[in-house]
């Protein structure tokens, strides 16, 4: 988790969202990536969805089996959704996202949801607080940008 947040800080000094993520397989790091929404001009840039597609280039196969995904704040709907699809056999997080989580916060697509195909054992809260202070700074900053008049304040997450 310690790598995501480093990944998380890119993110932060790039002007996006703090997040980070890394995917883990067989004790080694084979993706690393931070959100890049801003960026990339891609709404689905988020940290998780394009570690998860490194990890497929790495592994050379779309089923990320044997993999750990670690990530800074809880996955949104699109997110948890893609880690359903590549199926990584565990998803550790940082901090919660009870206005938008789908790792149990908001709603839980990783788990008890018959329709879907795949399961991961979901971690919650490791270093947690550290991902929540980061992500508390960066939207306290962008606030305050918003009030001088000089950013554009849109948070996706409510801290």
């Amino acid at each position: 988790m310690g790598q995501a947040l480093r990944e998380a800080h890119k993110a932060y000094a790039a002007g996006e969202v703090p997040v980070g993520a890394v995917v883990v397989r067989e004790g080694r790091i084979i993706a690393r990536a931070w959100n890049q929404v801003e960026t990339l001009k891609d709404a689905t840039a988020h940290a998780e969805m394009l570690a998860l597609t490194a990890a497929q280039v790495s592994v050379g196969d779309w089923r990320l089996e044997k993999c750990t995904l670690y990530v800074t704040k809880e996955p949104c709907p699109m997110c948890a959704g893609a880690v359903v699809h590549c199926r990584p056999e565990r998803l550790v997080f940082g901090c919660a996202d009870p206005k938008g989580g789908a790792a149990g916060s908001w709603i839980n697509l990783l788990d008890a949801n018959p329709p879907l195909n795949h399961r991961c054992e979901v971690v919650a809260g490791v270093l947690g607080g550290e991902s929540l202070a980061l992500l508390r700074g960066f939207f306290r900053e962008a606030r305050e940008r918003n009030k001088s008049g000089t950013g554009n304040d849109s948070p996706d997450l409510e801290i």
